[in-house]
């Protein structure tokens, strides 16, 4: 700050010429070094310094954007794009958008590297403006209020994922007001669709708009966070996930009335069908990333469980460490099979009617070593009926990301100096659009500058969710520290 006034009094007095960094005004420094240094130290204790003042802004900037109404379905993700929008004319930052269709809204904006600089490759600060559906009636405030109490804004994309947009923009604002000369490009990108899939945000993107991949070599997304174990912290990275197959299930029989029972029907039929996937468990498998996964978070278990996570290969045997897991943390205990869900169910609109079709749909979470098409005809083997079919609605391919990167070894360093918090590389049990990028050899990590304790992220497609203000803004704080780092490397 001291040199950056330094040079604003050259200018007033007329010693630097436009454009000039030359040797010339130097001269002048050692005279008033001093007194611009007690100057810079008044004026901080007199005002905040500008990653301060963004900082502050999120918690209202994030109601704002909680008011938003971008419930998918439909998504109506353009008014979150106009909302963005204006903040970028506010700040005076360029920005393109694009519908994938109408209302679909996605929009993004590019901080351009150095022209004078071989560039590295760019950086993509990603979030999904659409949220899921939310019951007001069993929320203590209106979900869409954007409502700030006790310490904490309330929302439906809180959390997911309109906090963390909210934070990559004003970190993203923050690094453009600094004018830094940058070693690439960093792009701010919020989309349409990921809780549907993402095909009209990012899929549709690498389709319609392929150029604004190219020369991208990382991606920061959802999908970690730092959490508290105890009295010590843990910054979760996320590098793969399960891979999502969806199923429908279609039973058919002969149609007739409610008062004459069948022997068989098509309800009859699914029912039968869907109790046989309810009771298949899908054996045990450790794959190498949730090994690591598992071999990193055992230092933070009790003393009981930290020999099994550190071996899982062998616990996996233990049918007791199983069903603890399973008890304890059903979304580790998902990491070590290939699971399925029985979600929606749908038969006759009459109750006197017996339907000639009904349907059930599963939700599928493969292991990412896995031939979606083998499941399914194990899935069928299970249905062992052939009048059911089975159809496949959604399947993802996996992908893994790299940890030897140097957006890896930026984010151990800020986690050390923020949190003093090893980095931990995980698999998530849920998809995010970060597969899209994935596919496109891209390193695309789930990572979230905020972190929360055991109980913080229960709100996330649930009931009263909720960020902390002190977690937001010091999330606005770590992710301009990230940026600035990872923008300045050699």
């Amino acid at each position: 700050m001291v040199k950056h006034l330094f040079l604003e009094l050259c200018r007033m007095l007329g010693w630097h010429r436009k454009g000039s960094r030359g040797p010339a005004i130097w001269g002048h420094w050692s005279s008033l070094a001093l007194p611009l240094l007690l100057l810079s130290t008044a004026l901080s204790r007199a005002e905040p310094s500008r990653l301060d003042v963004f900082a502050a802004q999120a918690a209202e900037r994030l109601s704002q954007y909680i008011q938003v109404d971008t419930t998918n379905p439909p998504g109506n993700e353009g008014r979150g794009v106009a909302f963005l929008a204006q903040i970028f004319d506010q700040a005076g930052i360029q920005y393109e958008t694009a519908e994938s269709a109408p209302g679909r809204g996605n929009i993004w904006a590019t901080l351009p590297g150095n022209p004078d600089a071989e560039l590295k490759p760019a950086l993509i600060l990603l979030h999904h403006i659409d949220v899921v559906p939310a019951n007001a009636e069993y929320w203590s405030v209106p979900p869409l209020s954007g409502t700030q109490q006790d310490g904490f804004i309330y929302g439906r994309g809180a959390i997911d994922t309109k906090g963390l947009g909210i934070a990559q923009l004003q970190a993203f604002l923050a690094l453009a007001e600094s004018e830094t000369a940058l070693n690439r490009d960093v792009i701010y990108m919020a989309t349409a669709d990921e809780e549907a899939g993402g095909f009209f945000g990012v899929g549709w993107l690498i389709e319609n708009r392929p150029e604004l991949f190219q020369g991208v070599g990382f991606v920061l997304n959802e999908g970690g966070s730092a959490r508290l174990f105890d009295e010590q912290s843990v910054v979760l990275l996320e590098v793969t996930q399960k891979v999502p197959l969806w199923l429908r299930l279609t039973a058919k029989g002969r149609p007739g009335h409610g008062s004459s029972p069948q022997v068989n029907t098509s309800v009859t039929r699914l029912i039968r069908g869907l109790s046989r996937i309810s009771e298949t468990e899908f054996p045990p498998r450790v794959i190498d990333p949730v090994a690591v996964m598992f071999e990193g978070l055992a230092p933070y278990q009790t003393a009981r469980d930290r020999r099994a996570y550190a071996n899982l290969r062998e616990s996996v045997g233990d049918p007791d460490f199983l069903l603890m897991l399973r008890l304890r943390s059903p979304s580790s205990h998902a990491l070590l099979r290939n699971t399925c869900s029985i979600t929606t169910l749908e038969g006759s609109s009459k109750i006197n009617v017996v339907p000639a079709e009904v349907y059930a749909e599963l939700d599928c979470r493969l292991l990412p070593d896995q031939d979606p098409a083998r499941f399914v005809d194990q899935i069928k083997t299970i249905l062992s009926d052939d009048l059911i079919s089975v159809e496949t609605i959604m399947s993802f391919t996996p992908a893994v990301s790299r940890t030897d990167t140097p957006l890896f070894a930026a984010i151990a360093q800020v986690s050390e100096q923020t949190y003093a918090a090893p980095v931990v590389p995980i698999v998530s049990g849920g998809f995010t659009d970060s597969h899209f990028l994935r596919d496109l050899g891209i390193t695309s990590y789930g990572y979230s500058p905020f972190a929360f304790a055991p109980d913080e992220a229960t709100g996330i497609h649930g009931n009263n969710e909720r960020l902390s203000v002190e977690n937001l803004e010091r999330g606005v704080r770590t992710l301009y520290r990230l940026l600035d780092l990872f923008t300045q490397t050699p």
